[in-house]
């Protein structure tokens, strides 16, 4: 099991909660964006940096994603896509998309694309809040509890 980071949009405070985990469960985890990317020295800590294009990273993703990898990104389309293929998908706000959620958080966000196509100001994502983070940080040790448990 991997985790991948679908880096482009991640915030920089999830990213240091994932540099600590992965090194502490010795996981690997590989950040994909279409910028170059500083990371920490570590073992289990690398970037890639793809062509800049629409949805270039999230194919990459998909791409390398093997059944039961994490995959931490707030791209609903791509959390389909990582769920259609077996892997586990996060947001970084802390909530795990599931083949019981998906279908009706890609109807909301292609209605939400409709409305601002149409011109209707839907206002952005709220600011990620001290405890979003705690609730991304609780679910990601959790997962990582659970899949690293031997038998």
């Amino acid at each position: 099991m991997q985790i991948w980071v679908d880096a482009d949009a991640c915030p920089n405070v999830i990213k240091d909660i994932l540099f600590r985990a992965a090194t502490r469960a010795q996981v690997l985890l590989t950040l994909v964006a279409n910028q170059l990317l500083r990371t920490p020295s570590s073992p289990y800590i690398k970037a890639i940096q793809v062509p800049s294009g629409f949805d270039v990273a999230d194919s990459k993703i998909v791409q390398q994603l093997q059944s039961g990898d994490l995959v931490i990104t707030a791209d609903i389309p791509l959390a389909a896509l990582v769920i259609e293929k077996g892997g586990h998908a996060l947001n970084p706000r802390g909530e795990f998309y599931t083949t019981e959620n998906i279908r009706e958080r890609l109807t909301m966000r292609n209605f939400m694309d409709e409305l601002r196509n149409t011109g209707v100001n839907t206002g952005g994502p709220a600011v990620l809040s001290l405890s979003d983070r705690q609730a991304f940080a609780n679910q990601l040790d959790r997962f990582l509890t659970r899949t690293r448990r031997p038998g």
